[in-house]
C-alpha cells in the first residue's frame, strides 16, 4: 500500500459518493426520481439538487469563489425545503448537469487552495463562521455519503436495486428467496425481543 496525497484521498471519497448518488437515478422514470417516499418528502432528485447546492456553498462561496449558479431556494420568501425537490419545470438533466457543474467548481477550489486555507461560511453565526478547506471538504463528503445512503434505501424500496455502483452492490450474495428468508428471520427476532421487553 502506498501513501497518497491527502487531497487525492479526499477527492476519491467525495467522488465515490457523488457517483453513487447519481447512479440511483439510472433507469428510473420521471415519477420515480421525484416521488416522495418518506413522511418528510425525501426523494431521489431532490437529494441530488440539495447536495449540488451544498457543494456550491461550502466549496465555493465559503472560500470567496462564487460559482455563478442561481440558487432560488436561498432567496427571501423561498420555502425552507425548496432545494430538496424538483419542480415540474426542472428536468432531471438540468439538475444532474447543475450537480456536475457544482462538483467541477468544488474540485477547482480543492485544487487551487491549500487544505489549511481558512474560509467563512456565510450562513453560520459570525462568531463561529471560520472553517478550513480540509474541514469543509470532510463536511461535504459526510453530507454526500449520508444522502447517498438515503438514496440507496429509497431505490431499494422502489425496485430492489441496492449498492454503491453498478459493479459493486456491496452486499452478501443471495437470491430473492434468500433475502426474503433473511428478512423474515430478522422480523422474528425483533418480535421475540419485543416480547421479552414486555
Amino acid at each position: 500500500m502506498t501513501a497518497t496525497e491527502p487531497k487525492a484521498d479526499l477527492h476519491f471519497y467525495l467522488q465515490s459518493a457523488r457517483d453513487a448518488l447519481l447512479w440511483k437515478l439510472e433507469g428510473l422514470p420521471e415519477y420515480d426520481v421525484r416521488r416522495p417516499l418518506t413522511p418528510t418528502g425525501t426523494n431521489l432528485l431532490g437529494l441530488v439538487k440539495h447536495v449540488a447546492g451544498v457543494e456550491v456553498g461550502y466549496l465555493g462561496d465559503t472560500f470567496g469563489r462564487p460559482s455563478g449558479e442561481s440558487l432560488p431556494w436561498l432567496e427571501e420568501g423561498a420555502d425552507p425545503n425548496d432545494d430538496l425537490w424538483a419542480t415540474a419545470d426542472e428536468t432531471r438533466e438540468q439538475i444532474v448537469e447543475f450537480y456536475r457543474r457544482a462538483w467541477a467548481h468544488a474540485d477547482a477550489t480543492i485544487d487551487a487552495l491549500p487544505l489549511d486555507t481558512v474560509g467563512r461560511v456565510p450562513w453560520w453565526p459570525s462568531d463561529r463562521d471560520e472553517v478550513t478547506l480540509h474541514h469543509a471538504v470532510v463536511r461535504v463528503i459526510a453530507e454526500t455519503h449520508r444522502h447517498a445512503g438515503h438514496a440507496d434505501i429509497l431505490r431499494e424500496l422502489m425496485d430492489g436495486a441496492v449498492g454503491m455502483n453498478k459493479g459493486n452492490d456491496n452486499i452478501p450474495p443471495g437470491d430473492a428467496g434468500w433475502w426474503e428468508n433473511h428478512r423474515n428471520r430478522l422480523e422474528r427476532v425483533a418480535r421475540e425481543a419485543a416480547d421479552q421487553d414486555t
